[in-house]
C-alpha cells in the first residue's frame, strides 16, 4: 500500500508536490504538539441551543456535534439546550439547560497523566468519571477532585448548591473543610452562608436523571460490543457501523448506509482554533475517532473504510491512505477566516412537522439517526441495501424543547432557536423491518 496522503493530494506536478510537502510539514508539526501537552475532548451529543467560545475572538457561536473542545473554551446552554462532553477514556459530562462551564485545564502532566479541571458557574452537570486520570470540578466555593471512578450530579445557583452521588465516594472541599459524600447521599451547600454543609441520606430525583442514565447505558452497551478500539467515540462506531477483517488491509470499520458514491468528507464543517488553524469536523453521528486517528482508505468493491491506528496522538486533519478514486475531490481548508465554514449539507435537516418520521437511504451513512434510537442498525442496513430506502417511525425521547432544525446554523452566531441535533427517539414495542428483536421504532422498506 502507498504512504498516507492528505485528502488525496497528488504528486503528479511540481505545484502539487510543493503543496503536499507544505501540508505534510504542517500536519506532522501540529499533532506532535498535541501529543505533548494539548488535549481535545469531544461534544458527543448536542441538543437544542448550545453555544461555545473557542477563544477565536468571535465570542460565543453555535456549537455542534463532534466539535473539538480545548483548554480555555467556554460552553453554555440555553433554556432548550443540553450537551454531552466525552473525554478520551469514555468518561462523560452532561450539561442541562441554562448551564455554563469553562474548561480551565485540559492538559497532560509531565508524568503523562491527563489533567481536566472544569469550572461550573451555574446550572446542572452530570459527571460519569471512569478512570484514574485527574478530574476537578469547581462549583460555588466548592471543589470536587477525583482520581477514581465516580458518578455524580451537581446543581449550582446564586443561593444554593447540591451534590448528589450515584456511584463511588466523592470528597468535596470548600470553606467548611473537606466532606465525603458517599454513594446514594446528597449534600447541600448554603451559598449565602459560606457554603454551610448539610448531608441528606437520600437523593432527590431530578427531571434529567433519566436522560443521564440512558446516555450511560448507551455508552456501556456499545463500547463493550466487541469493539477493537476503546475510548471516546468507540460506542458510536459500534452502533453506527461494523468492523470486518479485509485481506491485505487488516481490521477495517465502515458505517452503515454508505451506498455508491458516498465518501467520508461529504458533510461537515471547518472550525478554526487558535494555534492549530482549521480542523475538519464531521457531521456524522459517529464522526469523531475516524477523523482524529487512523486512516481512511478506499477498498475496491467495498467503498470507503476506516483503518484504526495511531491512537496515541490526534490528527488536526483527517488522513487518507492507499489509492483513492479518480473522481475524489480533495478538501481544502478555508483561508483568511476564523468563522466556521460548512461543507456539503453540514448535517441532518428534519421536517418540523414530523421530526421523528424519516426515511433512511443508501448514502446517508447514519446521518439523522439519533444514537441508540432504532435498535439493531445492522438489520436495518440490510433492508436499506436491498430496497434503497426504509421509512422509519420513532417517538420522541428527551427532546430538548423545540424540534431540531438540523445543522443549518453550523457555527453561526448564537440564536435562541438554533439547534444542532435531532435529539433522541425512544424504542417502541415493534421490531425493525427485518423482524429483529433489536428494538427501536417501526420501519418499512421500499423505494422513495
Amino acid at each position: 500500500m502507498s504512504n498516507p496522503s492528505f485528502f488525496g493530494a497528488r504528486s503528479g506536478s511540481r505545484p502539487a508536490l510543493i503543496l503536499l510537502t507544505a501540508m505534510a510539514c504542517a500536519f506532522y508539526a501540529l499533532p506532535a504538539l498535541a501529543g505533548s501537552q494539548a488535549r481535545i475532548v469531544r461534544l458527543s451529543d448536542v441538543q437544542g441551543s448550545v453555544q461555545i467560545d473557542k477563544n477565536t475572538g468571535l465570542g460565543f457561536e453555535n456549537a455542534f456535534l463532534n466539535l473539538p473542545v480545548m483548554q480555555g473554551a467556554q460552553l453554555r446552554t440555553r433554556s432548550t439546550g443540553r450537551v454531552e462532553i466525552e473525554f478520551e477514556d469514555g468518561s462523560t459530562m452532561r450539561l442541562g439547560p441554562d448551564t455554563a462551564v469553562e474548561f480551565s485545564t485540559l492538559s497532560l502532566s509531565d508524568a503523562g497523566q491527563k489533567v481536566s479541571e472544569i469550572n461550573l458557574s451555574e446550572g446542572l452537570a452530570y459527571v460519569n468519571w471512569l478512570g484514574s486520570d485527574g478530574f476537578t470540578l469547581n462549583f460555588s466555593r466548592e471543589k470536587v477532585a477525583l482520581n477514581h471512578p465516580a458518578h455524580f450530579r451537581v446543581v449550582t445557583s446564586s443561593d444554593l448548591a447540591k451534590l448528589a452521588v450515584f456511584k463511588g465516594d466523592v470528597v468535596v472541599e470548600g470553606p467548611g473543610g473537606k466532606q465525603t459524600v458517599s454513594k446514594k447521599q446528597m449534600a447541600e451547600f448554603n451559598v449565602s452562608d459560606q457554603d454551610q454543609f448539610t448531608l441528606a441520606k437520600a437523593i432527590d430525583e431530578a427531571p434529567l436523571d433519566s436522560w443521564d442514565r440512558e446516555s450511560i447505558q448507551y455508552h456501556e452497551q456499545y463500547a463493550r460490543n466487541n469493539s477493537p478500539v476503546s475510548g471516546y467515540g468507540a460506542s458510536d462506531l459500534s452502533y453506527y457501523g461494523n468492523y470486518s477483517t479485509v485481506p491485505g488491509y487488516g481490521t477495517m470499520w465502515q458505517p452503515f448506509f454508505t451506498g455508491v458514491g458516498w465518501d467520508p468528507f461529504m458533510d461537515g464543517a471547518w472550525s478554526w482554533y487558535p494555534g492549530y488553524g482549521s480542523m475538519f469536523v464531521s457531521a456524522y453521528p459517529w464522526g469523531w475517532m475516524p477523523y482524529r486517528y487512523g486512516n481512511w482508505m478506499f477498498i475496491p468493491g467495498m467503498g470507503w473504510m476506516w483503518q484504526p491506528g495511531g491512537l496515541t496522538t490526534w490528527n488536526v486533519l483527517p488522513r487518507t491512505a492507499g489509492t483513492l478514486p479518480a473522481n475524489f475531490h480533495t478538501l481544502v481548508a478555508p483561508a483568511g477566516t476564523v468563522k466556521t465554514v460548512v461543507v456539503g449539507k453540514g448535517g441532518p435537516v428534519l421536517s418540523s412537522a414530523s421530526p421523528f418520521r424519516m426515511v433512511v437511504r443508501n448514502g446517508s451513512a447514519g446521518m439523522g439517526i439519533a444514537r441508540g434510537s432504532l435498535g439493531n442498525l445492522k438489520s436495518l442496513n440490510h433492508e436499506v441495501a436491498k430496497s434503497g430506502s426504509v421509512e422509519v417511525h420513532a417517538t420522541p425521547r428527551f427532546t430538548a424543547g423545540t424540534p431540531s432544525s438540523g445543522f443549518a446554523a453550523f457555527g453561526g452566531p448564537p440564536s435562541s432557536t438554533s439547534s444542532s441535533s435531532i435529539g433522541h427517539a425512544s424504542s417502541s414495542s415493534s421490531s425493525s423491518a427485518s423482524g429483529s428483536g433489536g428494538g427501536g421504532g417501526h420501519a418499512s422498506g421500499g423505494h422513495r
